[in-house]
């Protein structure tokens, strides 16, 4: 802050003996008109005039990741590999398909037909049971190993209804979020939201499966949200969104405990990566994408030994 002298006038930060009646807009601090510097808006002091500088010379975003050189490259390959993998999924048998079952998101496994996995035997609930059935084969789920489910689930649709609705959302969402965050800061918080997601799902459903980028795109939409709150804007505006999501997440046939798990992962990610003080802003940045891993892990460990 600015020192005052005796009579309350304001004083340069620089210069102690001159009056400023001027503060800097970035930082608030009183300046004198040697160390005012112009501005889009107003003026700037010289030391956030030399950070600004930095910054734009280190190519960084506002929140300290790497400025891509074509917003939205990444939301592309994730459209692609949802889309690749939608492709596959069709040309096998669309919801009979054997990819369906290995990727999808699953608590329990199964004991499936030799030949076609996509059919099961019923009462059926370990491996043990399972090998003894000739045509018995054994596909496991998150709680028996196939804890790959957790993720790949995020990238796997059926319906083509599905996969267009979900890529129309991350495209909305995507590229404004890669501008503001960083490639790489962007990516942690999409996966990092699909992983909660398929947490949520195996802790309220148990043996419930899932599938779609669903709880990926609500963890995309929640830090837009952390993101908007930062920049004091009017949070009201999103409420047709939000009364809409809601109104999705509860239709039938659709896993509201997937959106649950990724919008409030989302949050938590994005709070780290949106609120990180700028002294320490990386260290602070991974520290909470983490802690937010190292607590989904966790959680899914304790489900696996209950």
């Amino acid at each position: 802050m600015s020192e005052q002298p005796a009579g309350g006038v304001p004083v340069c930060y620089r210069h102690p003996g001159r009056e400023a009646h001027i503060r800097c807009q970035r930082c608030g601090k009183s300046i004198c008109p040697d160390c005012m510097r112009e501005a889009s808006v107003g003026f700037q002091c010289p030391d956030c005039v030399a950070e600004g500088a930095k910054s734009t010379r280190a190519g960084r975003t506002a929140y300290g990741g790497l400025r891509p050189e074509t917003p939205g490259r990444a939301t592309l390959v994730l459209m692609a590999i949802s889309g690749v993998v939608w492709l596959a999924v069709t040309a096998t048998g669309g919801n009979d398909s054997p990819l369906v079952a290995w990727l999808m998101m699953l608590g329990d496994g199964r004991c499936t037909l030799a030949g076609d996995v996509s059919r099961y035997f019923t009462g059926v609930e370990s491996s043990a049971t399972c090998s003894m059935i000739a045509d018995g084969r054994w596909l496991p789920g998150v709680l028996d190993g196939g804890v790959w489910r957790l993720l790949t689930h995020a990238f796997t649709h059926v319906e083509w209804w599905h996969i267009g609705m979900n890529m129309l959302a991350l495209w909305q969402l995507g590229p404004v979020l890669e501008r503001i965050l960083g490639t790489a800061r962007f990516l942690a918080l999409y996966l990092l939201s699909a992983l909660a997601g398929g947490v949520a799902v195996l802790w309220l459903t148990g043996t419930g499966s899932a599938v779609g980028a669903s709880g990926a795109i609500f963890g995309l939409l929640a830090a837009q949200l952390v993101v908007a709150r930062k920049a004091k804007v009017d949070l009201s505006q999103f409420g047709f969104t939000l009364v809409l999501a809601v109104a999705i997440s509860l239709a039938p046939g659709v896993s509201w405990q997937g959106h649950l798990g990724g919008f409030l992962g989302g949050l938590a990610v994005g709070a780290a990566l949106i609120y990180a003080p700028r002294e320490r802003r990386t260290t602070v940045q991974t520290a909470g994408c983490v802690a937010v891993g190292v607590l989904l892990v966790a959680a899914t460990a304790v489900r696996m030994l209950i």
